[in-house]
């Protein structure tokens, strides 16, 4: 097996997860959307399109960061996590950076015990 069909199996596994728990099979965004709310705390009846993306952003910092290319810098008067990038994204066509995302989200969700 190589390194793209395991990334593919876990992918599918932890898609699997949370059908099971959400009752919906989450995309890229739902997966990134989830992750910045656990990692704000930041929940609310109805969220604009501007905090659904600042959520994401948070949530591509964080599990970024496990590869060192993010630091968490502060946390503001709000609690929401402000990070410095620390060294750039490789070049990368699409579906390498979605492996490349997928691979960091998923490494997330282990080191979370999800």
């Amino acid at each position: 097996m190589n390194y793209a069909d395991d990334l593919q199996s876990r992918w599918w596994k932890l898609e699997a997860k949370m059908l099971e728990r959400f009752g919906k099979k989450p995309d890229m965004e739902a997966v990134l959307f989830l992750i910045g709310m656990q990692e704000t705390g930041y929940m609310k009846e109805k969220i604009t399109k501007e905090e659904k993306q600042d959520l994401m952003h948070v949530a591509v910092c964080t599990v970024m960061s496990a590869s060192g290319f993010y630091e968490l810098e502060r946390r503001d008067s709000d609690g929401w996590p402000h990070f410095r990038q620390l060294k750039a994204i490789p070049d990368m066509n699409m579906i390498e950076q979605e492996n490349f995302l997928k691979d960091h989200v998923l490494l997330y969700f282990e080191k979370n015990e999800f």
